[in-house]
């Protein structure tokens, strides 16, 4: 008994010890505080729309709750920290619009998120017709073509296309650059010629509505070509044949609708530039290659007068602009048979053009029996039995006499002389000696006869060819030919 009596006080204090041992091991749960936070509340977007980045804080699971149709997040609901990408749609409406995203976390107040996006730019509404502005016009035709010294066609390149497609590169050329407009320039040209298609980037058929895209690159090419002091004559060119091949009164109404939707785009896109610049209707109008019918003539001669009336309708300074008027087939004999000048509200403004290969089996004629000497110097030679020194004065003597003497300056838009690389060493050097001889002679008797002679070069440096530049480059090729043209009219 004595013995009990003593373990009870040991065994009390035993179960006492244990019961803080157990109290101290027990693991009593830490409460979560649930946080979140967020990089922005608000969040802002261009009217063209676009990403944003929003950083999400928290150590709780998470949704984004929204309802928007324009703009959404990359992630709607996670947990803990995250990266989220917001997305904006373009605004295509002129007024701002704005969004809410709600962040929520259970046993927390949602974040609120805003969204906003500025307002698309408000439509341009450039007007068909403003005032008259002669700004920078000063100069009539008359006046203007004794500043338009020499001239060179960028051939083969802004025109290229076929009857449905067109594309700057789609002939061989590459993309023209600033460096071969520059080397153009210090080669002693003053006057660019830029060929040009139209038709094939034509977007609406209905309207003949011109992608802005080609317009701004067509601009691009004319503005290195302005920024460097130098005349440009823009024009539409074979352009697939729509307006060139049909000079017939089945064609005539539906042509000139939309010769004049064309002009009327082309001319108020360009209507803020001065008298560097100048629009040319067409090219060479033709329905084939015999003498005209009175058909022929009526409708290729309403083309014009599309063009100069779509052209002068626009105001500004197309009102005073100098305009380039084409013969049939751009032929001297029917320039000066037929060629009657449009009529114009604006006196002493406009230009004719004709093109010269005379004789054509030298400076044309690539197959067959083709001549390869020209000229004087190399009578008894293998020259043509026509077209040699005489026939040029006569010809350009009778554009002198029936145009530029009656107050109507004339562009020679075309000449030149194809180079042959594929003859005997003999024949070739000779060749190359009376080819020479008969681009300064062509050259020399324009700007004798008042006319502007401007040079044909399509890029092909080769047989068969008229380059006088190497067009990736700017580097002078045939050099000796481009002196020939160049020194004629120093």
């Amino acid at each position: 008994m004595k013995l009990l009596k003593c373990l009870i006080p040991i065994i009390l204090v035993f179960f006492s010890l244990q019961s803080c041992s157990d109290s101290e091991d027990e693991i009593i749960p830490e409460e979560i505080i649930p946080t979140v936070s967020v990089s922005s509340a608000a969040i802002s977007f261009d009217a063209v729309g676009g990403t944003s980045p929003l950083e999400i804080v928290s150590n709780s699971n998470w949704k984004i709750n929204y309802t928007s149709t324009w703009c959404r997040p990359s992630i709607q609901a996670s947990k803990g920290n995250v990266k989220v990408t917001i997305t904006a749609d373009a605004n295509d409406k002129e007024e701002v619009r704005s969004e809410t995203f709600t962040l929520s976390v259970t046993g927390m107040t949602d974040v609120v998120i805003t969204i906003t996006q500025k307002a698309k730019d408000p439509a341009v509404i450039i007007p068909d017709y403003i005032n008259p502005d002669k700004t920078g016009m000063t100069n009539d035709a008359l006046l203007l073509a004794a500043k338009m010294r020499l001239g060179w066609n960028l051939g083969n390149t802004m025109e290229s296309c076929d009857a449905t497609n067109a594309g700057e590169t789609m002939w061989g050329n590459p993309m023209t650059s600033k460096k071969l407009i520059d080397a153009v320039k210090a080669g002693g040209f003053n006057v660019v010629r830029i060929p040009c298609a139209w038709s094939g980037y034509i977007e609406d058929a209905a309207t003949h509505k011109i992608k802005e895209s080609w317009l701004a690159r067509v601009k691009e090419v004319v503005d290195y070509c302005v920024d460097n002091d130098m005349y440009v004559i823009l024009n539409i060119h074979w352009d697939g044949g729509w307006l060139e091949n049909n000079p017939t009164y089945d064609k005539q109404e539906s042509v000139n609708v939309k010769q004049k939707a064309l002009w009327k785009q082309i001319a108020i896109y360009f209507r803020d530039y001065d008298e560097h610049l100048l629009f040319a209707g067409t090219n060479e109008v033709h329905k084939d290659y015999n003498a005209p019918s009175t058909e022929n003539l009526t409708v290729q001669m309403s083309y014009n007068q599309t063009f100069v009336d779509a052209v002068r309708a626009t105001g500004g300074r197309n009102s005073w602009r100098n305009l380039v008027v084409q013969a049939y087939n751009t032929n001297i004999e029917y320039a000066v048979n037929y060629l009657k000048m449009p009529t114009d509200a604006t006196a002493n403004r406009l230009m004719s053009e004709v093109h010269f290969y005379d004789p054509y089996d030298f400076a044309l004629q690539e197959d067959g029996t083709y001549k390869t000497q020209w000229g004087k110097p190399f009578a008894g030679g293998d020259v043509p039995s026509w077209g040699q020194e005489a026939w040029i004065d006569e010809a350009f003597g009778k554009m002198k006499t029936n145009f530029v003497n009656k107050g109507i300056p004339v562009v020679l838009g075309e000449y030149g002389a194809i180079l042959r690389t594929s003859l005997s060493a003999e024949l070739q050097a000779k060749h190359i000696e009376a080819r020479n001889y008969y681009l300064n002679y062509v050259t020399k008797a324009a700007k004798n006869n008042g006319l502007i002679p401007v040079y044909w070069d399509n890029g092909n440096a080769g047989d068969k060819g008229f380059a006088l530049f190497t067009r990736s480059t700017g580097n002078q090729v045939h050099a000796d030919a481009l002196r020939a043209i160049v020194t004629a009219v120093e």
